[in-house]
């Protein structure tokens, strides 16, 4: 299972995305273009419409963005150690990126490692590639290029359960599931997301949602270390994570 890597050098995460527009015929011109070459490479069978398909549009960096971002982060309290979470979240999806990249700057000197469940695949590329789009800096930690697959700080909750297994794919929640790790029962799923951001406008239920995945993230870590999960009365909401 996992090497050693201290719990408070880990800053565990989730993201959240929607597609880029509510609606297809939103779209700039010649984005509606380039999605209609896409979306004819998407399978769903010939009974979807590229408008059907465009539901789908936020798991693609390029026709998506990030909606919020969750990050938890363990540190020593009172004896024992909490496990301490924080969201960026709103419609401005470069100042939700600009908030989060001072995040990690602010954090260098911690020999820092990222975890999210499917983050190798999903979260960490994603934020890289919104953060060159929205003309951003790529942080150190997130600058990957070039370097050797041992000196990448990654870690990554579905690849740790893999063994080896390329072909398998365990969900978060089954993973709860079978570590009889109690997560509250969430109110939407990330199907919804996209409709609760849009119709709803309500970014503040997107987050809750989201730091209940970052927080099982790190409660299933733990057990592949063989802890006992952190409870709930050691879980705190924090302003700042560069004091830790």
């Amino acid at each position: 299972m996992p090497d050693k890597v201290p719990l408070q050098q880990i800053l565990f995460l989730d993201i959240e995305t929607v597609p880029m527009a509510e609606r297809f015929e939103d779209l700039p011109e010649h984005y509606r273009k380039l999605w209609i070459k896409k979306a004819n490479n998407l399978g769903g069978g010939e009974e979807m419409t590229v408008e059907d398909k465009f539901e789908r549009a936020g798991i693609y960096a390029e026709f998506g963005k990030i909606v919020c971002i969750s990050v938890g982060m363990f540190h020593p309290k009172e004896g024992t150690l909490h496990f301490r979470l924080k969201s960026f979240y709103g419609e401005d999806e470069k100042k939700v990126l600009e908030d989060f990249i001072a995040l990690l700057n602010g954090m260098r000197d911690k020999d820092l490692y990222l975890c999210a469940h499917n983050g190798k695949e999903f979260d960490f590329p994603y934020l890289a590639r919104r953060m060159l789009i929205n003309g951003l800096k790529l942080p150190g930690i997130l600058d990957v290029a070039g370097k050797k697959p041992w000196e990448v700080p990654y870690l990554d909750t579905m690849e740790l359960w893999k063994f080896g297994d390329y072909k398998h794919y365990t969900s978060l929640e089954l993973l709860a599931a079978v570590f009889n790790i109690p997560t509250p029962k969430d109110d939407i799923d990330g199907s919804q997301v996209a409709k609760v951001y849009y119709e709803e406008k309500n970014p503040e239920r997107i987050a809750v949602y989201c730091e209940k995945d970052v927080l099982t993230t790190a409660r299933v870590y733990q057990r592949y270390l063989g802890e006992k999960p952190v409870p709930d009365d050691q879980v705190d909401s924090a302003t700042d994570f560069r004091n830790n």
